[in-house]
């Protein structure tokens, strides 16, 4: 669980996580935020920044009290799991005993001693994250701190009470590294992660290596300055370096020989190699080196992860907290996955953020947490596995993938189902100009494969924090048994007057619109030669069951120029569109426009804590 306050667009949040942890959720939500935060407290690379904070990084860009005090940035972790040497270095008296069910200290419930070395309770190490405006030095200053023990404020004096931590003891650099954070970013050039500066990914892959970094810089400086031969024996530089000698010594007073003036590939110190040592890779099919930064953008984010995952190595894979944010940037879906897959089973714990189904697909249900916020407020919720059974997960995982993605669900019982919503979206987006698109509100189609199958998934999408709405065909059969109680989780259910989509089209559609869409596609090359169509030759009466017969032939071939598609773009108005499929549409649309108001549970789980928890 992780606690934050004043952090960029939070206000206030808690979010809790497991060793293999997926944060999902719309864009602008937090998830970003969530990665920065834990960088903040536990980041060695933040260091290098200055100042490690700014004005846009405190809630609502306000870093001062109404009364002119600073407004502090507080970001909280608690550390499990810990290894004997790691409490050792860090010193038993900055840790708690933990209790993983209630995510609270023993010492804060009432005997709690008594369970100290019960299964389920262990060693915790409490760190902070304080940032604010320093008037006196008119710049931001943050620094991480141990959290635990807390100094009591009366037994401070003046000046520690203003001090940033408190009087808490500083978390420092050191300790920071022994935690093994590891964050690869979303956006990520590799302009500064692939080169030698201080704190880059190359430059801590040298110092986890091992001793003699000291003597590697020597000899680098020491191979540029003997060079044979040296820059300055160009011929073009050589006649360049033999004038500037011959006229400079004219006025001012040269050392002897041809080297008093020289040309060579650097100043000569070790922070200016840092700058311009670059690494170079030649990759297939050019087989040509080059800069790295002249390679694809899918071939750094892959350089850069493999970086990281060696630093992970060095620092070992059992205690690094790998943070990835959208691994699946510029990368094909193949890709993806074996990517996610590495961090997952290499990883001692991974946090990922992500927007693709290639790459939530990875995660049992139980690993996914999904975010919300209202009112600058995050909550971050596991998804109830309860109801989310893992064989109807694995089943559907792509449709669950894209499912946890959405604002809303709509589950519909077939192909057809979809492509006709779809095409009717499609449609009310251009006629009615205060409609917003399916895929614009962040609804997500779901086929349950069969309309008995439709009312099942109301509960499981319920479950993940969803609106969920259904809509299915009349029924033909016995309805299956608990399917009344399912329905009860759906925001709203609409069952067809029709038995068969078919049937509801072409008795929904004007006439006018069936011929033409009749006309079309009689001149398509897969029309169904059982059902020729002359247009002059079939009644008005007759047009509906025509295109019922050639909608159903066609059945497989929906989405984009697909039959069904075909109907709908033939709609001229609202009043042309099927009106089932319509007025539901346009209900859900209007729902998804009422923000929803926090509930007490939310609010309630949105309270800071005085801990928050991450699981190595």
């Amino acid at each position: 669980m992780l606690e934050i306050e004043n952090f960029r667009g939070i206000r206030k949040g808690r979010v809790t996580f497991q060793q293999h942890t997926l944060l999902v959720g719309g864009n602008n939500i937090g998830k970003s935020t969530v990665c920065e935060a834990l960088e903040l407290v536990l980041g060695t690379e933040r260091l290098y920044r200055r100042p490690v904070i700014d004005e846009h990084d405190f809630s609502q860009g306000m870093y001062l009290e109404e009364d002119g005090r600073a407004r502090e940035i507080r970001i909280r972790v608690v550390l499990t799991d810990l290894s004997d040497e790691q409490a050792r270095r860090v010193g038993w008296g900055h840790l708690r005993r933990w209790k993983y069910d209630t995510l609270s200290y023993i010492d804060e419930e009432p005997g709690g001693v008594n369970v100290a070395d019960d299964e389920g309770v262990s060693w915790a190490m409490p760190v902070v994250f304080v940032g604010r405006y320093d008037r006196e030095e008119d710049d931001f200053v943050g620094e991480t701190f141990f959290d635990h023990p807390t100094p009591i404020i009366d037994e401070l004096d003046e000046e520690e009470q203003d001090s940033l931590g408190a009087g808490r003891a500083p978390f420092t650099r050191t300790h920071k590294r022994m935690c093994g954070l590891v964050f690869l970013r979303a956006l990520r050039t590799g302009s500064r992660a692939l080169s030698l500066q201080r704190g880059s990914l190359l430059d801590t892959i040298l110092r986890l290596g091992g001793d003699g970094t000291s003597k590697m810089w020597m000899d680098a400086l020491e191979s540029i300055r003997g060079l044979d031969p040296a820059i300055g024996e160009i011929e073009q530089l050589s006649a360049i370096r033999e004038s500037i000698r011959t006229r400079l010594g004219k006025f001012v007073n040269l050392a002897p020989g041809t080297e008093s003036a020289a040309f060579f590939a650097s100043d000569l110190t070790r922070e200016h190699l840092r700058e311009v040592v670059r690494l170079f890779l030649a990759t297939q099919p050019s087989n040509h080196s080059v800069p790295f930064s002249r390679q694809g953008t899918g071939s750094i984010n892959l350089l850069v992860f493999a970086l990281l995952t060696i630093i992970a190595d060095l620092r070992g894979d059992q205690t690094a907290i790998f943070v990835m944010e959208e691994p699946e940037i510029a990368l094909p879906p193949h890709t993806q996955r074996r990517v996610t897959k590495f961090v997952v089973q290499q990883m001692g714990q991974s946090i990922v953020t992500s927007h693709s189904p290639y790459v939530i697909e990875q995660f049992e249900p139980d690993n996914v947490v999904i975010l919300s916020r209202n009112n600058s407020v995050l909550t971050g919720s596991a998804i109830d596995t309860k109801d989310v059974k893992a064989k109807a997960y694995r089943a559907q995982r792509r449709q669950f993938a894209e499912a946890i993605l959405s604002r809303s669900v709509l589950v519909l019982e077939g192909e057809t189902e979809m492509a006709a919503v779809h095409a009717v979206s499609t449609a009310l987006e251009r006629l009615r100009p205060e409609y917003s698109h399916i895929d614009l509100a962040g609804v997500s189609l779901f086929n349950a494969s069969g309309d008995r199958e439709v009312p099942r998934y109301g509960p499981i999408f319920k479950a993940l924090g969803k609106r969920v709405y259904g809509m299915r065909d009349e029924l033909n059969t016995v309805d299956a048994t608990g399917a009344a109680e399912n329905i009860k989780s759906f925001d709203c259910m609409w069952e067809s007057p029709e038995k068969g989509i078919e049937q509801l089209l072409v008795k929904q559609v004007p006439a006018r619109i069936l011929r033409s869409f009749l006309e079309t596609a009689a001149l398509r090359g897969d029309y169904p030669a059982s059902y020729p169509f002359e247009s002059a030759k079939v009644a008005e009466e007759d047009l509906a069951d025509l295109a019922a017969k050639v909608l159903k032939a066609r059945k497989g071939d929906n989405f984009g120029s697909g039959y069904t598609s075909i109907l709908i773009e033939k709609c001229e108005t609202e009043d042309d569109l099927p009106d089932f499929i319509r007025d539901a549409l346009i209900k859900i649309d209007a729902d998804l426009k009422v923000e929803p108001e926090l509930s007490l549970n939310e609010e309630a789980a949105a309270e800071p804590a005085d801990v928050a928890d991450i699981q190595e």
